[in-house]
């Protein structure tokens, strides 16, 4: 191959290996986007590729990643929007037979392995990185993970427990819980915790959480591939955790969705939305 398909957002350059992903950086690029500038995909990275009708007079070519093979995707967990998806290009109906030709021809590349591979196959964001959640300040030098609480939003048992820092040799994975949802946080998961880890990541000195433009996706995520990616390098293949399904916490949190639902803070297709997700957690 080694042409390129400029799509919006973004254009995909096809070489014999790998697909080279960049980013367009303007106003209207999402800022994930932006922030991982681009990205080189190995074939062995990709499990298939699709290309469905989009909407208003769009196509979308998806190459569909590989478990295991992107820190990334495997931080994100499912929870990123469709407009969010850096696997997606979004194409003008006229260049759907062109697109259709460069899916057919990755299609043809492809390895029919699908377990997960022992290590990651896309390169993660690189350290030094760093973001401001809403109760601290999250750093990550590449070795150590270190939260710097905020007097204004961190918890009284924060506080207590003091500025924290993790090396990724004790951690076993993250848990990232986007902030456009209820409830974000970034939560490091610890190989041997001395107690166990609180199950509100407010009161979790291992744990920062987002809000009110506090830990936007494009800082976050990339922050959280990117200690996932060392954690899986320096031993055990990481964990990403699954939601919590303690029938206590649940009904905390749909109580607390409700105090936002009655104080105008959250619409009602909203506060509906997001009590199923939860009640499906149990």
């Amino acid at each position: 191959m080694g042409d390129v398909l400029a799509g919006f957002h973004a254009a995909w350059e096809f070489e014999s290996d790998s697909v080279l992903i960049r980013f367009e950086r303007g106003i209207r690029t999402p800022k994930l986007f932006q922030a991982l500038g681009e990205r080189r995909i190995p074939l062995e990275a990709i499990a298939g590729v699709t290309l469905t009708p989009g909407k208003r007079g769009t196509v979308v070519l998806h190459a569909v990643p590989r478990a295991g093979a992107d820190p990334l995707m495997e931080a994100a967990a499912g929870q990123l929007k469709e407009g969010g998806d850096p696997y997606r290009l979004v194409l003008p109906t006229d260049r759907e037979t062109l697109a259709e030709y460069y899916a057919d021809e990755l299609r043809a590349a492809l390895t029919e392995d699908a377990e997960p591979p022992e290590r990651y196959l896309v390169a993660p964001p690189e350290a030094p990185l760093h973001f401001k959640a809403y109760d601290g300040k999250a750093s990550f030098d590449g070795k150590a993970v270190s939260f710097r609480w905020f007097w204004t939003g961190a918890s009284s048992a924060k506080w207590k427990a003091g500025d924290q820092t993790f090396p990724v040799t004790g951690l076993s994975g993250v848990e990232w819980r986007s902030p456009e949802v209820f409830e974000g946080h970034l939560r490091l998961l610890r190989r041997e915790p001395a107690t166990a880890q609180p199950a509100q990541a407010d009161q979790d000195p291992a744990a920062v959480v987002f809000g009110l433009g506090y830990g936007p996706v494009h800082e976050s995520l990339p922050f959280a591939a990117s200690v996932l990616a060392a954690v899986r390098a320096s031993g055990p293949t990481p964990v990403t955790a699954a939601p919590r399904r303690d029938p206590a916490d649940i009904a905390d949190r749909i109580r607390h969705l409700g105090e936002l639902h009655q104080a105008g803070l959250v619409t009602d297709e909203e506060f509906t939305t997001k009590k199923a997700e939860l009640l499906a957690e149990l």
